[in-house]
């Protein structure tokens, strides 16, 4: 039986699955519209997309490290539960080594790169129909490393950092890289150099410091040369190689890097959903809308 763009259309708005899948259902059951919304939830898609305008703010911050290519990945799920199933765990691997091999531009990229005969896009919704969850790749960042590679992923999965390390990979340096994941993931520098500071930047933080001292009663003369000196202490907290060693905090992250013969090319670390808005529902609202959900 044949079907026309109006049936593939009201198919979408039945179910919420998107157009490319409504055709095909429609295809495969001879145009039955009721067989194609079938054939959809069957095949999970009407329920992965349905959950596509959940708010999923868990998850887990992964880092995939092959060779001298690595991969820091986040992958988003509804709840703390989810995050910490090994089948969320295997499913940032997955997406993470995709990365790695084709080298995407960005999430959009990444979702239409093909990966077991299926795009990525198309493995997330089957595995949201067996989570039962909206999961979701919010970022990502790929390094080729000249030299090495160095990762920290702190409590499971909460933060995550990843070092590119320039020189060889000695027992020293390596020792060297991961204090200094450990120091990132504690003090999230902005910068890993002053000269990474934009003048721009520079000049805001000025204005801000000298008012500052103006508030504190300081005449403008007198806070003008306060400023200085508050902007040394800027830098000793926002770039990675002016910070204090957490270890020894006699000596800069740049004279460790020194003692192990080595320096940092790059650096990245992710908060895992940092400023992604948190699901909030008191117990009697979801209590009631699963009830309600039962009763369709």
């Amino acid at each position: 039986m044949a079907f026309t763009a109006k049936d593939v259309m009201a198919l979408r708005e039945k179910t919420g699955a998107g157009v490319m899948d409504c055709k095909k259902a429609l295809t495969d059951a001879d145009g039955d519209m009721a067989k194609a919304a079938d054939l959809l939830r069957e095949r999970g898609i009407a329920k992965a997309e349905k959950k596509a305008s959940r708010i999923a703010a868990e998850g887990i911050v992964y880092c995939y490290i092959e060779g001298k290519t690595g991969v820091l990945i986040e992958l988003n799920c509804e709840s703390d539960f989810v995050a910490k199933n090994p089948q969320f765990v295997e499913i940032a691997t997955e997406a993470a080594k995709v990365v790695a091999k084709e080298n995407p531009a960005d999430v959009a990229a990444l979702l239409n790169c093909t990966m077991n005969g299926a795009t990525v896009e198309e493995y997330l919704k089957s595995k949201i129909a067996v989570i039962g969850e909206k999961i979701a790749i919010r970022r990502f960042t790929r390094y080729e490393s000249e030299g090495f590679l160095e990762s920290y992923i702190h409590l499971g999965g909460k933060l995550g950092v990843m070092l590119d390390m320039v020189g060889e990979a000695t027992a020293e340096a390596k020792e060297v890289a991961h204090d200094v994941t450990l120091q990132i993931a504690f003090t999230k520098p902005a910068y890993l150099t002053k000269d990474e500071v934009s003048a721009e930047t520079l000049e805001k933080e000025k204005e801000v410091l000298k008012q500052q001292a103006i508030n504190e009663g300081k005449p403008e003369a007198i806070a003008e040369k306060m400023v200085m000196g508050r902007i040394k202490k800027f830098y000793e907290e926002n770039c990675l190689l002016e910070q204090a060693f957490i270890k020894d905090d006699s000596k800069k992250v740049a004279e460790l890097l020194k003692s192990g013969n080595t320096s940092i090319k790059q650096f990245v670390f992710y908060v895992m959903g940092e400023g992604l808005e948190k699901k909030s529902e008191d117990l009697s609202e979801e209590v009631a809308k699963q009830v309600a959900a039962a009763q369709k």
